[in-house]
């Protein structure tokens, strides 16, 4: 009987003494302190751990921004008519193109046949006034007439010379040309041209509306000098210069490229800490419209230092972490910087402000690390 016992003591020693090992396994574990990871001979050779020592680099850094297409005001164009009247034709729409000197609405009022009416008659009493002056001036040349009839000939002429004058440049504000009118060409409608080579962006009438000086019929965009304004936040702005190129593109479309380049740095620092550039793009393209928002990368200027390689880097809570190999398959999380992507390789500087000199880290395999230091937490 006493040999069956020890029979069923054994199974209780062999656990017992498994769960002594994981026991200890576990106290090893947490005696580590929390940035560091150990790993056993089996679980080292499961793993395709590399490491190495940093090199030095010249890598180039993306500056990522975003911003909106904008127009300048100089290239905002609002139709209105300077003296009123009712629409009688157009034939705009949101987003037409518009060629200059285009015929773009025709407006119909009996006040517009009114100032021809007084421009003519004013230009046929111009004509009597002007003879009576020439025949007042030579008679008060020869001692032949009086002083004060010549004055008035003089007075009635020259005022009737204004008149026709003001009368002329309110017909040039309608569109039409002094010139060129006689009493067979009056007309009761005026018509608006397109001032710019364009696009229509916004339509505020219709036809048989009436109309005042004060009413904007429409608004045209002359894309000539659309440009993208962007937002860079205040520590990157020591970044950028003058005539830098940039390469640009939307959310819809991030494989379509629109290349530019600065033309104007912003003085002013907002209350969100970003300064506002401006950009020209090389080439005008019909899907830039005012107001679209846009991303852009800005190659900087290339800044030598030490890089790791993309798979000795991982990211944990917002923050990059490379590892330093201490003794034998004992690592330890570093804080790094990072400054820059080429290559596959990330130029990087330690929180610490410590120099990598002399030392080794893994440069393959660092989010096995962190997988294994996460396991361990949880456990």
């Amino acid at each position: 009987m006493k040999k069956y016992h020890y029979l069923y003591l054994i199974p209780l020693l062999v656990s017992f003494s498994c769960n002594t090992d994981k026991k200890v396994e576990t106290e090893q574990a947490s005696a580590l302190p929390e940035n560091r990871v150990e790993l056993t001979a089996e679980q080292f050779k499961n793993t395709k751990i590399e490491t190495g020592v940093l090199s030095q680099k010249e890598v180039s850094t993306l500056l990522k921004i975003n911003g909106i297409i904008e127009v300048p005001p100089q290239n905002l164009i609002s139709i209105s008519v300077p003296l009123g009247g009712y629409i009688q034709s157009t034939h705009l729409l949101e987003g037409m193109q518009v060629r200059k000197g285009e015929v773009i609405a025709t407006i119909e009022d009996q006040q517009y046949i009114q100032i021809q009416q007084d421009y003519l008659t004013a230009k046929i009493r111009l004509n009597a006034f002007e003879k009576e002056f020439t025949r007042q001036k030579e008679l008060n040349e020869n001692k032949a007439g009086s002083d004060k009839v010549f004055e008035n000939a003089q007075s009635d002429y020259l005022s009737q010379k204004v008149l026709v004058k003001s009368l002329a440049e309110k017909l040039k504000l309608i569109g039409i040309n002094p010139e060129k009118l006689n009493e067979n060409g009056l007309s009761r409608r005026i018509s608006i041209l397109s001032p710019i080579n364009g696009y229509v962006s916004r339509v505020n009438t219709n036809i048989g509306k009436y109309v005042t000086p004060a009413d904007v019929l429409f608004d045209l965009v002359d894309p000539a000098d659309i440009h993208l304004a962007l937002s860079v936040f205040e520590k990157d702005i020591h970044q950028l210069s003058i005539g830098q190129k940039l390469v640009s593109f939307t959310n819809s479309e991030p494989d379509k490229k629109y290349h530019a380049k600065i033309i104007l740095i912003g003085k002013d620092v907002s209350k969100d800490r970003v300064v506002t550039i401006h950009c020209h793009f090389d080439k005008y393209e019909p899907y830039l419209i005012p107001g679209m928002y846009m991303n852009a990368a800005v190659e900087t200027k290339a800044k030598t230092g030490y890089v790791i390689p993309d798979d000795g880097l991982v990211r944990f809570e917002g923050k990059h972490y490379i590892y330093e190999v201490i003794g034998d398959k004992g690592y330890e999380m570093r804080e790094v910087l990072t400054h820059g992507i080429e290559d596959g390789n990330t130029l990087i500087t330690f929180q610490d402000n410590s120099s990598p000199v002399g030392r080794t880290f893994v440069t393959n395999g660092a989010y096995t690390l962190l997988m294994k230091m996460k396991n361990m937490e949880e456990e």
